[in-house]
């Protein structure tokens, strides 16, 4: 018999999509293993170094393996790493009840509100909160689809599915085929009740409703994100209020800089373009150097024009540029 379980498979400090075309991967990775497994998704989202699940399973272990080992092998291929993606043993939390389930979705879809990606949770492409009420809340397109010959490309070694799970021509299997969206919009009941929670703060009585229902530990977000050791609930209850600071590089921007403009310049031979061809010492240098391009962005240094950087009055923190550089 299925259960409900919110799952978190985090990679501990090291970015585990580095682009659009990871996260895109990603989520068609967890696609499969759903599918493979017979299993129910109700809702996800990406990070940059982890993601957030809720699904109704029956092989939880099976679900995770398949998604880890599909992308880690993607991942290593792409950037010439080694090795698993990802901790070992993932996060999980039992869900039972509609107000338990309802919490848990509705951290899930916050994801890019709660980590400062965007001002409201439907700013946020890489996760499901879109895909619920399309026609009432005017969602009504859908993107171009890709070529049937094309399909391989955005699927893991070897894999393949029918084609009435479409894709988009981003290479994206439509997350709409995927999911459960009856299932969910019957939690939600009425598009209003589903807008009021995607723009509810989070309060006590969020916790009180959960009690009231059963016996298990109420879902709350610093619970939802145990498994990922750089959450801060603080800020993230402040995003909720629509704060978000335009300069502050996301992991995404960061990694694309490193990857796009340093990375470049800092290897100039034939070699591969990836942060894991390079050893430890030397990822510090280059951290070093963009902390200090960073840090005053408007002088120039030799070959590293600073005018023309694209890192030039944006924020970061060494913390950031150690996970995008992989130095844990």
């Amino acid at each position: 018999m299925r259960k409900t379980v919110h799952l978190c498979l985090s990679s501990h400090e090291e970015v585990m999509y580095r682009n659009e075309e990871d996260l895109i991967m990603g989520f068609n990775c967890l696609a499969l293993a759903v599918l493979e497994t017979e299993s129910r998704l109700l809702g996800e989202g990406f990070m940059s170094t982890h993601n957030h699940i809720l699904v109704q399973t029956d092989n939880q272990g099976e679900l995770w393996r398949k998604e880890r080992y599909a992308y880690s092998r993607y991942f290593n291929a792409k950037y010439y790493r080694k090795g698993r993606i990802g901790e070992k043993y993932g996060f999980s939390i039992h869900v039972e009840g509609r107000q338990h389930t309802i919490t848990a979705l509705d951290y899930v879809l916050r994801q890019g509100l709660h980590h400062g990606l965007s001002k409201t949770p439907f700013g946020y492409r890489h996760c499901s909160v879109n895909s619920f009420f399309r026609e009432d809340l005017g969602k009504t397109s859908f993107p171009a689809l890709i070529s049937n010959d094309k399909r391989h490309r955005y699927l893991p070694h070897g894999k393949s599915l029918p084609l009435d799970y479409r894709m988009s021509d981003s290479g994206l299997l439509l997350r709409e085929d995927i999911l459960d969206t009856a299932y969910v919009e019957e939690l939600y009941i009425t598009p209003r009740n589903f807008l009021f929670h995607m723009n509810r703060l989070t309060d006590e009585l969020t916790t009180q409703e959960q009690i009231k229902e059963n016996n298990l530990p109420p879902i709350t977000l610093d619970a939802i994100e145990t498994g990922v050791p750089s959450f801060n609930l603080n800020k993230a209850l402040l995003r909720e209020q629509g704060h978000k600071d335009k300069r502050s590089l996301s992991d995404l921007e960061l990694c694309q800089i490193i990857d796009g403009y340093y990375l470049p310049r800092f290897l100039k031979g034939t070699e591969p373009k990836s942060i894991y061809i390079l050893s430890a010492s030397q990822r510090t240098a280059l951290g070093n150097k963009i902390w200090e391009d960073i840090s005053s962005p408007y002088s120039t240094t030799g070959s590293f024009t600073k005018n023309l950087n694209p890192i030039k009055g944006k924020k970061s923190t060494p913390s950031q540029i150690r996970r995008c550089l992989a130095l844990t």
